[in-house]
């Protein structure tokens, strides 16, 4: 018996999601290829589950390779086979994720991959390894730290027999612990004691009950999973993995988060696949990307079998009526960040026609992007990943359905003519910017958010109505007033919008106005706040000549967007891909279709945020007028 090594972070350590779990996906290069997820395998230690999306490679199974048993020794979690050893998979770990070998088994030519990597960490995840004895009743130790919710062994020394999956809630009804194969499409199993009788915070008992976990003399690998056992985030105290249950369709489940990564399972019906969803992939208000650890199969996408929600997730229309066991963790990233280069970035691009990736070299997966010709009159393109649809900043417009590619780890793909395209790339991020999506319901309410903080600026569209438009809070207009983004029009008193409350550090409220909360109307929220060096939400009286904005920034801003409200004005936008310099800078305005004006000087750089000047073209400094703003860095 081997105890895995303690991997408790130090004491007064803050812990994170995005330090522990990464999906990751990739294009195979038949070469070698290094994975750089910020996972620290090499001195933390952890599991890399790697698998061929588009089923390129006929066949191709789940890879399975983890700190534990070393990078030469393999699993496949559609197989009872024993480990196979072969260092042109995973040929190494890092301590920023891990390198791929040229085996097209995990990085055949030009085919697309996912990779998800656990990294040890207490009350998140653990891996053990120990010999089986052939007794039942041998105590394995653990690290975990909590008691798990779900347990997956494999006889890695010996071929022939099935990964078992013991969950805290996998009998027929959900109600006690149950256990399945990983490998099959077989119900589960009420008889969970007869596999393990015992689990407990810091060790599980294995039995030698049908062979399976305790063979006499063959080798076996445990990955442990915890259960809302807290241990992450500044306080240490907030929750990353669960690991329960859900009955058939349609079903509202709350987590406390919003997900990233859901492994599901029906326990009741034989024949029925496991499955696993995730934000990277596709997980939306449209559509699901799905692979299934015990089949070798493609990816297969279409109906919407698990809808996000800001603390849990809706199960679609799709799902029998039966018990589902689940593992589901928390989205990323829950760490403020503290640079505006992270989270977003200002692009101009010129397509040469076809599919082609705007925002190419953000540096991060995008969650919002608006784009804009710059050269030619047309509409602004909006769009997000949890909606894939669009939606048009300056109409009224309903979402409409286009196919976008939110699943690369940077920037967004669309089929694009050859027109020069200015991209706006976002990432959700603690106190800088989150995205909410919610069903109206006519009745004044609150929303749960996961800014983290008071958003000082909120954009509330309705997604299935073209009758409103783009309405906007600001705080420093105040929470009786809406603004317009699609119009140039002063802010508009009415408390059926924020029902004259101001949002607050988890929740933000909505009116009775059919515009943004008609019954059964679905809507999506932007929501901004000021974070230190990286946003500024403000506003400023004009001077009637040449003013700094200090938006506390070292660098400048890199994206400034501003609107009069003592008097009617567009909703200008400036940016450094286009240029902020002290001559002539171009802006567009959100609320037009219009072509980029590049013949005035409105805006000027200052490190400290930007500079504005008074002319007659934007009247951005008109002497005591009112102005609203949001600046990133």
């Amino acid at each position: 018996m081997f105890a895995a090594k303690n991997t408790a972070a130090p004491s007064g350590e803050a812990v994170y999601i995005e330090s522990v779990f990464s999906t990751y996906l990739y294009t195979g290069n038949g070469s070698t290829q290094t994975i750089t997820n910020g996972i620290d395998l090499s001195g933390k230690g952890g599991l890399v589950w790697i698998k061929d999306r588009a089923g390129t490679y006929s066949g191709q199974a789940h890879q399975l390779t983890d700190t534990v048993r070393g990078y030469n020794s393999q699993l496949s979690s559609n197989s009872t086979g024993s480990a196979s050893s072969n260092t042109n998979y995973v040929s190494s770990f890092s301590s920023t994720g891990f390198v791929l070998g040229n085996s097209s088994s995990v990085n055949g030519t030009s085919t697309t991959w996912a990779s998800w990597t656990f990294r040890k960490q207490a009350k998140f995840f653990d891996i053990v390894t120990y010999t089986g004895d052939g007794t039942t009743g041998q105590v394995i130790n653990h690290n975990l730290g909590s008691v798990p919710g779900c347990i997956i062994v494999k006889n890695y020394g010996a071929a022939g027999y099935d990964w078992k999956v013991w969950h805290r809630l996998g009998n027929s009804s959900g109600t006690a612990a149950g256990v399945g194969n990983l490998n099959t499409t077989s119900a589960f199993s009420n008889a969970a004691t007869d596999w393990f009788p015992s689990v407990t915070s810091t060790s599980f008992t294995v039995s030698s009950t049908g062979n399976g976990v305790n063979n006499n003399g063959n080798t076996f690998v445990a990955y442990l999973f915890a259960h809302d056992a807290g241990g992450f985030g500044a306080a240490g105290t907030d929750n990353v993995i669960s690991c329960a249950t859900f009955t058939g369709p349609n079903q509202t489940v709350t987590l406390g988060y919003e997900p990233q990564w859901i492994l599901y399972k029906d326990t009741a019906a034989a024949g029925t696949s496991w499955q696993i969803i995730d934000n990277m992939r596709g997980m939306s208000l449209t559509d699901s990307a799905r692979l299934f650890p015990n089949s070798s199969g493609s990816e297969v996408t279409g109906s919407q079998w698990i809808t996000p929600t800001a603390t849990g997730f809706i199960t679609g229309a799709s799902f029998a009526a039966n018990t589902f066991i689940y593992i589901a963790i928390r989205r990323g990233p829950m760490k403020t960040p503290t640079s505006g280069t992270s989270v977003f970035s200002p692009q101009l691009q010129t397509p040469s026609g076809g599919t082609y990736t705007m925002a190419a070299s953000s540096g991060f997966p995008v969650d919002w992007l608006p784009t804009k010709k710059t050269g030619v009159v047309g509409d602004w393109f909006s769009t997000t990943r949890l909606t894939n649809n669009y939606l048009s900043p300056n109409t009224t417009a309903a979402e409409g359905s286009y196919t976008y590619g939110f699943d690369l780890m940077q920037g967004v793909s669309a089929a694009w003519d050859a027109s020069a395209t200015v991209s706006y790339a976002f990432r959700r991020a603690p106190g800088f910017f989150d995205v909410v999506c919610y069903t109206g319901n006519g009745s004044n309410r609150t929303i749960t958010h996961n800014l983290g903080v008071a958003p000082e600026l909120m954009i509330v569209k309705s997604r299935s109505s073209a009758t409103f438009g783009w309405f906007v809070y600001h705080s420093a207009t105040g929470n009786t007033k809406y603004n317009r983004l699609d119009t140039t029009a002063i802010p508009v008193t009415d408390s059926g919008f924020w029902n004259n409350t101001s949002p607050t550090s988890t929740t933000f409220t909505i009116g009775t106005s059919a515009a943004v909360n008609a019954s059964s109307q679905t809507e999506v929220v932007y929501l901004f706040a000021t974070l230190a060096g990286v946003s500024k939400v403000g506003s400023y009286t004009g001077n009637g000549s040449s003013q700094t904005i200090n938006c506390g920034f070292a660098a400048g801003a890199r994206f400034v967007m501003i609107k009069r409200t003592d008097s009617t004005g567009d909703w200008y936008v400036w940016d450094t891909a286009r240029g902020i310099v002290t001559a002539n800078d171009p802006h567009l305005s959100l609320n037009t279709t219009a072509a980029e004006v590049t013949t005035d000087d409105s805006i000027d750089p200052d490190n400290s945020g930007f500079i504005v000047n008074q002319l007659a073209a934007t009247n951005i400094n008109v002497s005591s007028a009112s102005y609203i703003f949001l600046a990133i860095s």
